[in-house]
């Protein structure tokens, strides 16, 4: 039954609001008022539009607008709009929230890198930011390691070192040179070269005597 306001009663019933002198029944949440009520009727309810909310009993004749997570780049939509409940942002991967509200948050930023030479001491997570330690001793890390990690003994496999690793970067290795292979090249090419030699020397040695021979038959005759 719909409340007059007097002068002995100068406030409406928790689940009423007051129009001029008349108190009227709320609308329940994800409900507009469409028309107050009268002397003679109640309230007339309608639902709230696509896109709206009322969370609460309410005498409000436009609902709310929903929350749009997207308006920051680093939110995504945690719990989407409803009727009857606003939108609940959270940060999207990689992000973390700077500005908290309830069970939502309102701003976020991006996850710390860790440079190279440091590694991931803690990772990030949807409230905190990633935290970075640097590498120490004979270790490495690019960055994105979650522990440093030691150098490449190259020696320890075969190899030699060309490069000395540091804390942003791990050793350089490459083959050996094997000297015994240069000794196997080497010894052919000097036989092939001596043979060539004795035997350039035998010809002309033998040119020789055939031209002395040739010169005494020539003064025989």
């Amino acid at each position: 039954m719909l409340n007059v306001i007097t002068a002995d009663a100068q406030t409406c019933h928790r689940a009423e609001y007051r129009v001029g002198q008349e108190c009227c029944p709320m609308c329940p949440p994800g409900n507009r008022v469409n028309k107050h009520c009268t002397e003679f009727t109640s309230t007339s309810c309608e639902p709230c539009a696509d896109g709206t909310f009322l969370d609460q009993l309410n005498g409000q004749t436009e609902c709310f607008p929903c929350k749009t997570c997207d308006a920051d780049p680093g939110l995504k939509v945690k719990r989407p709009c409803t009727t009857t409940s606003d939108a609940v942002c959270g940060p999207q991967d990689g992000f973390f929230c700077v500005d908290r509200r309830g069970d939502g948050c309102v701003a976020a930023q991006k996850h710390r890198s860790c440079k190279a030479g440091q590694y991931i001491s803690r990772r990030g997570t949807a409230i905190t930011d990633t935290e970075c330690s640097d590498c120490t001793g004979e270790t490495y890390s690019n960055g994105t390691f979650p522990s440093c990690q030691p150098h490449t003994k190259c020696e320890s496999e075969g190899l030699q070192q060309i490069r000395p690793g540091n804390h942003a970067a791990d050793s350089e290795c490459g083959p050996k040179h094997d000297s015994s292979n240069k000794t196997v090249i080497i010894v052919p090419v000097i036989l092939v070269a001596v043979i060539i030699v004795a035997v350039a020397v035998a010809a002309a040695v033998m040119r020789k005597r055939k031209g002395s021979r040739t010169g005494i038959f020539l003064s025989l005759v």
